[in-house]
């Protein structure tokens, strides 16, 4: 299993670690920073440094799978293409320093907290998310028409306010007695573990709560400035809402 260290605190750049493993999906840590792909959020990338001080540059961040290829409670670092020597120099048992591209992950922090933005000025569900360094997108499950000025202010307004954006957990149970905090059509919240982890925008006034794996920044100030890029069509009930850094 490998400790998910970017789960509690999505500020950690980097960590030192021992290789579990090596093979065809990628090298396994006993612990890492590097979010994996997931949630519609890209995975991380950076470099490991290796026992010598060398750095093996990891290119993405997948999570594991067994033998059967069912998902799997350990995460695989994919190192670039072209490092055989330095692939061939790490062994199980070496204690590497995992270090996140910070630049790249905090773009995806600011573009994943403004989807949750998002889903305060379309109350609607999701039935498709993107979330890349460069751009992102929400699906939303309607037939309405949407304003691409509107959806601008109102994500600059929430940006402006500076709410806090709060990590937390709630039961199984608890999720079972509300529904209505899943908000998305294609992909549940995990569960089995008896915790479901959860963000929360706003601090005496809600903006968003909801279940959420994915990384986000502290506070909705922190995102800068983000615009609608785009409103598209993309079926006779989805309404494709694409975001991108001004």
């Amino acid at each position: 299993m490998t400790e998910e260290l970017f789960r509690a605190d999505a500020y950690l750049k980097d960590c030192t670690a021992a290789v579990v493993a090596i093979d065809e999906q990628g090298i396994v840590l006993d612990r890492t920073v590097f979010y994996p792909l997931g949630g519609g959020q890209a995975g991380d990338s950076g470099v490991l440094a290796l026992p010598d001080g060398r750095e093996l540059a990891i290119s993405d961040t997948r999570k594991g799978k067994d033998a059967e290829g069912r998902p799997a409670p350990f995460i695989c670092h994919l190192p670039a293409p072209g490092q055989e020597a330095l692939l061939a120099a790490l062994k199980q048992g070496d204690r590497v320093k995992a270090k996140v591209d910070w630049e790249r992950r905090h773009k995806l922090m600011r573009f994943h907290t403004t989807t949750h933005l998002l889903c305060n000025l379309v109350p609607q569900l999701v039935n498709g998310c993107s979330i890349t360094p460069d751009s992102a997108r929400l699906d939303f499950n309607m037939t309405d028409p949407l304003d691409k000025e509107a959806l601008t202010q109102g994500i600059a307004r929430l940006v402006a306010a500076g709410h806090p954006v709060v990590v937390g957990a709630i039961t199984d149970e608890e999720l079972d007695a509300n529904p209505a905090l899943v908000k998305s059509m294609s992909v549940q919240p995990p569960r089995g573990s008896g915790k479901i982890r959860t963000i929360r925008i706003g601090g005496d006034e809600q903006i968003d709560f909801q279940p959420c794996g994915g990384t986000h920044v502290a506070n909705t100030a922190e995102i800068g400035t983000v615009v609608v890029t785009k409103i598209e069509k993309k079926s006779a009930t989805t309404r494709r809402v694409v975001l991108g850094f001004a």
